[in-house]
């Protein structure tokens, strides 16, 4: 069996979710590497060593340090969305590493997307990091889709909500995530994995005619958004549909919900009903659902078939395919993917700007 030697850059929350699934691929397959911690970098020296510790990493570097680690093979970018571009750019240089996983957003700037759009990769393997692609259910979905049963798509809806800045003591705590599109805000944080879904089903055609903007407080900035919704067009198919990212409504915990409607019927997902997707056909006039469970390829039963799925199990497959693992029906999000759904939540910053001055002067009318 292979190692891989791998290093994370941050030591946040989402690198204990990673450092998690790696440490459980040997529960669900059985092909896969061994994994060895090398090293785990982050700004403050304190966080990183209790990281390394904590999660059995060999060492805690410093940035400088990191990069020249000739040990290192397989890299991980987890640190703040800001500094996602460069990272990539840092890791690309070095010699040694073959493997990149990059959490979303790929960058913040237009100029950071020509700048990834052509940097040279020398043939690694990078993957962005929208694990909503693996969950078992959409993996289905996905594959049924495009067995073109439903036709041309006409219309589609997609939510991606939560309800957690309601609350002031949330907000406090997350002042940095609170910064303007296309570096923050409900539609770069959480609307990016909308944005994924949507273009691993109707492909990467996708164009934005409008946007708009809500909700406000009095301690979270203007051009932050807490709630927004774009238009999109498929310019390939005409089929048009809105997708809305939301941190404040109220109710729904962490709910993902995706509706196509085609010329022959009818696709739903609901992240509130994980272990199944449901279509609808002309044909029968009948609504199917069809269950999904944990049903992965190749097969796994940890603990058993039919565990619902989760969102650190899609995480886990994540890493499986990340590391060599194969799957057919999987959508592999690579960096191409990522640019295009960065240029998306670009576009979106744009015209929530535009929304948010025609706001004003009707304000002064």
């Amino acid at each position: 069996m292979s190692t891989v030697k791998i290093g994370f850059l941050g030591a946040g929350g989402i690198a204990k979710a990673h450092a998690f699934a790696l440490n459980s691929l040997r529960y669900f397959y059985s092909n896969t590497p061994q994994v060895v911690f090398e090293s785990v970098c982050s700004q403050q020296p304190e966080s990183r060593q209790q990281f390394a510790e904590s999660y059995g990493f060999r060492q805690a570097q410093s940035f400088d340090d990191f990069v020249q680690n000739e040990a290192i093979d397989t890299v991980l970018i987890l640190g703040p969305n800001k500094v996602h571009a460069d990272h990539l750019k840092a890791v690309a240089n070095m010699p040694n590493v073959k493997r990149i996983y990059l959490e979303k957003p790929v960058c913040s700037s237009l100029q950071e997307e020509k700048d990834l759009a052509e940097l040279a990769l020398d043939g690694r393997k990078v993957q962005v990091g929208f694990q909503y692609l693996q969950t078992a259910s959409v993996r289905e979905a996905i594959d049924f889709w495009k067995s073109g049963k439903l036709g041309k798509p006409i219309h589609f809806d997609l939510k991606y909500y939560h309800g957690d800045y309601l609350q002031k003591s949330y907000r406090d705590k997350r002042q940095t995530r609170l910064t303007p599109a296309p570096d923050g805000g409900a539609m770069a944080d959480l609307g990016s994995h909308g944005i994924s879904l949507l273009l691993a089903f109707l492909g990467e055609k996708l164009e934005i005619t409008s946007a708009l903007q809500g909700g406000h407080f009095a301690d979270v900035p203007d051009d932050s958004d807490l709630f927004s919704l774009i238009s999109l067009v498929d310019r390939k198919t005409r089929a048009v549909g809105n997708l809305s990212a939301s941190r404040i409504s109220s109710g729904t915990g962490d709910l993902v919900q995706l509706e196509i409607y085609a010329e022959k019927g009818t696709l739903r997902y609901s992240s509130h009903r994980a272990e199944s997707f449901e279509y609808f056909l002309e044909d029968t006039r009948q609504w199917v659902t069809q269950p999904v469970g944990s049903h992965y390829q190749p097969i796994s039963s940890f603990p058993s078939g039919h565990v619902p799925p989760g969102w650190l199990r899609s995480m886990i497959h994540g890493h499986y395919l990340f590391l060599g693992g194969q799957d057919e029906k999987a959508f592999v999000p690579d960096l191409k993917h990522g640019l295009e759904v960065q240029r998306l939540v670009r576009e979106t910053a744009t015209h929530l700007d535009f929304y948010r001055k025609q706001l004003a002067k009707y304000g002064e009318k």
